[in-house]
C-alpha cells in the first residue's frame, strides 16, 4: 500500500489532527512544528511564538484512497484560512494557516486549489495561508500526539476540536473511516 505526506498548519494541531483522523485513508497524523528555523524545539518555546515554527499535522495517508487535493478540501473546510496569525482563541504566527508541501506536484495542486478558491469567492476576506516548501518536520512531544482521543473531556477540545471532527462527519461522510 503506497504512503504519501501532506504537512498542513491550521491553529491548534490538537484540533487539526482530530480532524483528519476521520478520513479514511489517512493512515496516521502527527502533531509536530514546522516552518521555522529552531532545531528540534520544544511546546513551550513555539508557543512563546519566537521560533517562526508554526503548529503543524503531518498526514500519512494512501493516495488511492484518499487524494491530496481531498487533503486540502478537508483543511481549508476546518480552518478559517482568512484569519491572519491566528485560529479561534489561539493568538501567534505558530498558530498561522500554512501549507508546506513536499514536491512540485503538491506545489502546484495547493496553488491551483487557492486559485480556485478565489475564483470562487469562496471566503468574505482574502485567504492569508502560506504556501512553503517543508524544510523539516520536528515531531511533537508525546502528550501532544492523538490529543483530542487521550482528553474528550478537555475543554479546549470541546469547544475547538469537537466542532471540527463534526464537520468533517457532516461535510465529508463519504470519506469518514467506518472505524469512528
Amino acid at each position: 500500500m503506497p504512503t504519501d505526506r501532506a504537512t498542513f498548519g491550521g491553529g491548534c494541531f490538537w484540533c487539526t489532527e482530530a480532524a483528519f483522523k476521520e478520513l479514511d485513508g489517512v493512515e496516521r497524523v502527527t502533531s509536530g512544528y514546522a516552518g521555522g528555523d529552531v532545531a528540534d524545539p520544544t511546546y513551550e518555546q513555539v508557543c512563546r511564538g519566537n521560533t517562526g515554527h508554526a503548529e503543524v499535522v503531518q498526514v500519512e495517508y494512501d493516495p488511492d484512497v484518499i487524494t491530496y487535493p481531498d487533503l486540502l478540501q478537508v483543511f481549508f473546510t476546518v480552518h478559517d484560512p482568512t484569519q491572519l496569525n491566528r485560529q479561534g482563541p489561539d493568538v501567534g504566527t505558530q498558530y498561522r494557516s500554512i501549507v508546506l508541501y513536499h514536491d512540485d506536484e503538491q506545489r502546484e495542486q495547493v496553488e491551483r486549489f487557492l486559485v480556485e478558491l478565489s475564483e470562487e469567492d469562496a471566503y468574505d476576506d482574502d485567504i492569508v495561508t502560506e504556501v512553503e516548501p517543508l524544510s523539516k518536520f520536528y515531531e511533537a512531544e508525546q502528550r501532544h500526539q492523538d490529543y483530542y482521543e487521550k482528553n474528550p473531556d478537555d475543554r479546549y477540545c470541546s469547544f475547538y476540536a469537537e466542532p471540527k471532527v463534526k464537520k468533517v462527519r457532516e461535510k465529508f461522510g463519504d470519506r469518514v473511516t467506518a472505524e469512528q
